[in-house]
């Protein structure tokens, strides 16, 4: 241990990243020292204390070294057993530490950058990791790239299906942050939210981004109701939480000339109607939760995002209109929304339909949410949607946040295409069982007939399933059985765990291919209308 690393015990302070070359050698005497490999990015001195993350048989360990001489607080704060160590003539204490949710309570009050924080109008991308072990991968592509992450992020939904809670996604997104050595900040998402308890629960783990589902509150019938059923529809709505009547909102949008920028738009009074009687519940149930969030998060600062992605119609120019206006006008505050756009978004596969179509109705949209806001507009499914990334990144310039999830899930299986191909097969082979029943949540149109046969295969070409439209998306929406299954739940995590290399490395390439349009420096272009 040099005299600059010694020097790490005598920080107050947080310190400064010790120099590459200096960190890998800290990190191999550290190594030496436990008997197990050290990952070099996580050493971080604070509190007259060296921390670290370690790899041992059994998980991640965490190690904090201290000066015996010196005054004694911060080791004691871990749970986990400590020993005396004498190291270039120099006494020493070592406290070795589970990854346990009371050790990272702790840390995050030592290390700042593990706390995650709101990312304001930044470009973002968001990484979903339903199995825990996703994010040192993640974390390796956004470090080429000047978007914001945000690295926590489940559904309720997915954490029904994958057994772990709002806090154990926190804490497992925390421990590869600081094994990675991430100091640039991070974000957390509670994804999807439809209720208050959910909002609870989230809040009470420390999230900073709170996505709320709205989509069952959308009346998608109003898009080709009568005008009669309108009325009808639009005098049953929840006015009391609105604030507002009809003869007030007809009179605030029918005739006004809306200045969007390029171009200004009048939204006819049919159109509101619609618009009104689609998206009224909608804007309802979001103001609720908002005020349930501010009520519950008090001083704390967070972010809000509005979906309606999952829904059957499209949402239109006046209908985004409307959604804006109301919530400003009821004083919400909102850093990034997500319509239904034109095409489909289905999961794991690139988008479907027409780009140019998409182009004039992303620039639609982005008008409005400069006018509005600005606010960014969310890319939801977003995971290989390929096609329409170079579109998005060109017009929205910081304006945008990417969702991506599931593709992360798929990376893992061909990581274990690779390293275990029976227990690949057998995973395949389930899937193919469950499908029609796990897709019923999902909007997907994968047909199993027309699936390469994965007993025709030889080992070294499982992984061309991993690039097969209904593949894809049968392997995608199976996830849930798939880890719940006590067959492929141990051997799964078993064979990522021991060689977690492979799995960072295949993810670090699928996301730079993700993230690379979102990368270069953004021409904002004249909408295409």
């Amino acid at each position: 241990m040099t005299a600059n690393s010694l020097s790490f015990l005598k920080t107050r302070d947080l310190a400064g990243p010790l120099a590459e070359q200096e960190r890998g050698k800290l990190a191999s005497e550290l190594g030496e020292l436990t008997g197990s490999q050290v990952y070099k990015n996580s050493l971080a001195a604070s509190q007259r204390s060296l921390l670290f993350l370690r790899r041992a048989r059994e998980g991640k360990i965490l190690g904090v070294l201290t000066s015996s001489s010196g005054p004694a607080g911060v080791a004691q704060q871990f749970t986990g057993e400590a020993q005396q160590i004498m190291l270039h003539g120099e006494e020493l204490a070592l406290r070795t530490c589970p990854a346990s949710a009371a050790n990272a309570t702790t840390i995050r009050a030592l290390l700042p950058f593990l706390v995650p924080r709101p990312l304001g109008l930044r470009k973002s991308v968001g990484c979903g990791d339903r199995l825990g072990l996703a994010t040192p991968g993640h974390i390796r592509a956004v470090r080429h790239t000047r978007l914001a992450p945000i690295l926590a992020q489940q559904s309720i939904r997915e954490n029904a299906r994958t057994g772990r809670t709002p806090q154990e996604v926190m804490d497992d997104a925390m421990w590869s942050v600081f094994q990675e050595g991430w100091r640039e900040g991070f974000g957390a998402d509670a994804d999807h939210l439809k209720t208050t308890d959910d909002i609870d629960v989230c809040a009470a783990a420390g999230y900073t981004f709170y996505t709320i589902d709205s989509g069952e509150h959308v009346d998608d019938e109003a898009n080709t109701a009568s005008l009669e059923l309108l009325k009808q529809k639009v005098a049953r709505l929840p006015w009391r939480e609105l604030e507002s009547s009809w003869e007030d909102l007809r009179r605030q949008l029918h005739g006004q000339l809306i200045d969007l920028g390029e171009k200004s738009v009048s939204v006819s009074e049919e159109e509101v109607l619609r618009a009104v009687a689609k998206y009224g519940r909608v804007v309802a149930h979001t103001v609720n939760m908002y005020r349930h969030l501010q009520h519950v998060m008090k001083e704390r600062s967070f972010e809000l995002e509005m979906s309606v992605d999952e829904t059957e119609t499209v949402t239109t120019l006046s209908e985004h209109i409307y959604i804006a206006h109301e919530l400003k006008r009821l004083g919400i505050k909102w850093e990034s929304l997500a319509p239904r756009y034109v095409g489909t978004f289905e999961k794991g596969v690139d988008y479907i339909g027409d780009k140019i179509e998409f182009e004039r109705s992303f620039a639609e949209h982005l008008a409005v949410a400069r006018t509005f806001g600005p606010y960014k507009l969310s890319l939801h499914s977003g995971s290989d949607k390929f096609s329409i990334y170079p579109i998005a990144a060109r017009l929205a310039g910081e304006l945008v946040h990417l969702k991506t999830a599931g593709t992360s899930y798929l990376e893992a299986l061909r990581a274990i295409a690779q390293l275990n191909p029976e227990l690949f097969r057998e995973i395949v082979g389930f899937a193919i069982k469950r499908y029609p029943i796990d897709r019923a949540t999902y909007h997907v149109s994968a047909e199993l007939e027309r699936m390469p046969d994965v007993n025709a295969l030889a080992n070294d070409r499982l992984t061309i399933l991993l690039d097969n439209f209904h593949a894809r998306e049968v392997l995608h929406v199976t996830f849930g059985s798939v880890l719940n299954h006590s067959d492929f739940r141990e051997p799964f995590f078993t064979t990522l765990r021991a060689d977690e290399e492979t799995y960072y490395q295949m993810l670090e390439t699928h996301f730079a291919k993700h993230l690379a349009p979102f990368s270069a420096s953004a021409v904002i272009s004249a909408p295409p209308w």
